[in-house]
Formats: structure tokens, sequence, C-alpha cells
């Protein structure tokens, strides 16, 4: 099969099409033909060495696969030749205990797909757990199903450990990306009130497309009087985090006393500097959000299957373009997620 592999960590053009052996379904595996794959700022950082935990080279990057089932292996139940399926984009165990308390995305044997040991999907052909996999009703495209596990499921994850409600103000950084752009939808869905920020000003008309109620145009990414001013100074109940460390002072800054700070990106490997005390001052919660589990996905599946929320793919790409997609990632100029197409 044809497959986008790095033999090396660096820049984009260490992404090269190469034909490699077909890989074949095992005991309680599917063998799926993909017809689409995301592409997740995560596969950049891994793609230049900077998300090393667990990756392994040679590797086939990619963790947001969909596409229609070519074989079944042993001991798989509920599944037919033909079905379209997404898939979560780590595969669980369903054995320790994080999987047994509905933590799937935590699982400690858990197999991250695209890291290297577990092939991932940029290529023709991918195996799944058929655990890890959910069917697709036949409305939903391959291409809007490809980026539900991570670039929406992640963040309905957020949002749901956030416990946003009704009438709530919420900061959504990096609004225009490939996860901000569901998170701003994700936002009114709960019935927030979203004040969107972003560095690019051609984002600016689909982020309010997306429902935003505010939109702060910020290159700098110095947002926060912008955002006390819209709130009287009070500042938000909750700020949802695409962008990490470059912006930290001023999501700090932007959250309201009893608020919460959810990290959903990084687009670097920089630490950040915080002083607990300002933390512990405003009584602030902060979260991490890791991925989404299985029952996460059941329900951004259902969201979509209704038309309550639109994944938003920008560009759909050649699978052989795999490197121009990560440059533009790379370069901010993309709205909304690329897809590569085999």
């Amino acid at each position: 099969m044809r497959a986008i592999l790095a033999n090396e960590f660096g820049g984009p053009d260490v992404l090269q099409a190469r034909t490699v052996p077909s890989p074949t379904p095992g005991m309680g595996e599917l063998l799926i033909q993909i017809e689409a794959c995301g592409v997740c700022f995560h596969d950049l950082l891994t793609r230049a060495g900077l998300l090393k935990r667990g990756v392994t080279l040679p590797l086939i990057p990619g963790h947001e696969p969909a596409g229609r089932v070519l074989a079944i292996g042993p001991a798989v139940e509920n599944f037919e030749v033909g079905q379209r399926v997404c898939c979560l984009p780590v595969e669980p165990c369903w054995r320790c205990h994080h999987c047994l308390s509905g933590q799937d995305h935590l699982c400690a044997n858990g197999n991250p797909l695209g890291h290297g040991w577990k092939a991932g999907g940029y290529a023709e052909l991918i195996v799944l757990k058929a655990t890890s996999c959910l069917k697709l009703p036949d409305h939903i495209s391959s291409t809007d199903a490809a980026i539900l596990g991570c670039a929406v499921g992640a963040v309905y994850q957020g949002y749901r450990l956030a416990e946003v409600r009704m009438g709530q103000i919420v900061v959504v950084t990096g609004a225009g990306g490939g996860t901000g752009l569901h998170s701003v939808q994700l936002a009114k869905i709960a019935g927030a009130h979203v004040v969107a920020v972003t560095s690019s000003e051609a984002k600016v008309e689909p982020i309010r497309r997306a429902g935003a109620d505010e939109v702060v145009l910020a290159p700098d990414g110095h947002f926060h009087p912008e955002v006390l001013r819209l709130t009287a100074r009070q500042g938000a109940d909750v700020v949802m985090d695409h962008v990490g460390t470059p912006i930290w002072p001023s999501v700090l800054r932007s959250v309201a006393p009893g608020g919460c700070i959810v990290f959903i990106g990084q687009v670097s490997g920089e630490p950040i500097a915080l002083n607990p005390g300002s933390l512990v001052h405003k009584n602030i919660r902060v979260i991490g959000t890791k991925g989404a589990t299985l029952q996460d996905l059941r329900e951004v599946l259902q969201l979509v299957a209704t038309a309550k929320l639109h994944p938003i793919v920008s560009r759909e790409m050649p699978l052989a373009e795999a490197a121009q997609a990560h440059r533009l990632l790379e370069d901010r100029q993309s709205i909304g997620r690329i897809v590569l197409v085999p």
C-alpha cells in the first residue's frame, strides 16, 4: 500500500510517500480502507521530534482516520465488510483501571495511532481494534467523521470536565483552528456567551459563522484587556485554550475568580511561567484534556447526526501532499481542519 513515512525527525520534508507492506487484521481487529485522515498539530509535534514519549521511527503519522471495513479478524462482532467507521486516536486495552472506570482515553496500555509502533492514518489501509471504532450513519461523510475522535472529541471532553452551562461566558483562544471552531460551536450548544480570540483577520468571519458572540483580533496574543472590557472587568467563567504557552499570560488574566482554564492545545514544546498564588488567589481550576473516551465519541457522533454540530474541514488534500498540509498548519494558514484523502 501507499503511505506517508517519516524515517527521521525534522521539518515537513521528512514526510515521504512510500510503498509499504499492507497490514492484515488479527484477533479482534478490522482492516480499514482509509477514506480520510485529519491532520492534527499533534502530528507536527511528533514529526518534529518535540513529542517523543512512546514514539519510535520510522513512523506513519495520523490519528484521525475514517473509512470502510475491508476485512474482519477473528473474534469481532457487530461489524460487517463494507461498513464505514470512525475511531479513537488511542486504542484502549479495556482492562486497566482507567478503562474500567470510564476513562479509557487515559488507558495505561493504550496504543496511540501514528506513534511508530502503531501505524497511523496517513496511508491507504490501517488495522484497528474493533473496540475502538464506531459505525457511521450513511449521511455522515468519512471526511467529517475523521476529525470527530480528536478535533471534536477532545474539545467535547474539555467542555464536559469544565461543566460549561447556560449563561456562562466562555473565552475560546485559537478559535479559527481545527479545534477552535468546534470549540465555539460546543460552547454555543451549551448555551454560553462566546468570546473568541484569533490572531488572523482572515479567520474573523468564519469564527462568527461558527457562532461566536464576540471576536477579539489579537495578533500579538495580548487579548485579556479586551476580554475584561467585554465582561465588565469580571473575566470569563471558562477559558478554552487551544494555543498554550505563547498566550498563557493573557489566558490567566482572562479568567474570572472561581473560573476554569482548560488546556486543549499546545503549539510549542516550551513551558509556562506560573506563580501558584495566581491560582490560589482567584480559586481557579486548571484542567488538561488528553482526548475523547469512546462514550465522548458516541455523544459527538450523535450531535453531528442530529445536525447540532457541524464538522469544519477547510481543505481536502491528496495523501501525497502531507508535507504541504503540515506547512499550511505550521504557518497558521488553515481555517478548520485539513484532511488527507488517499
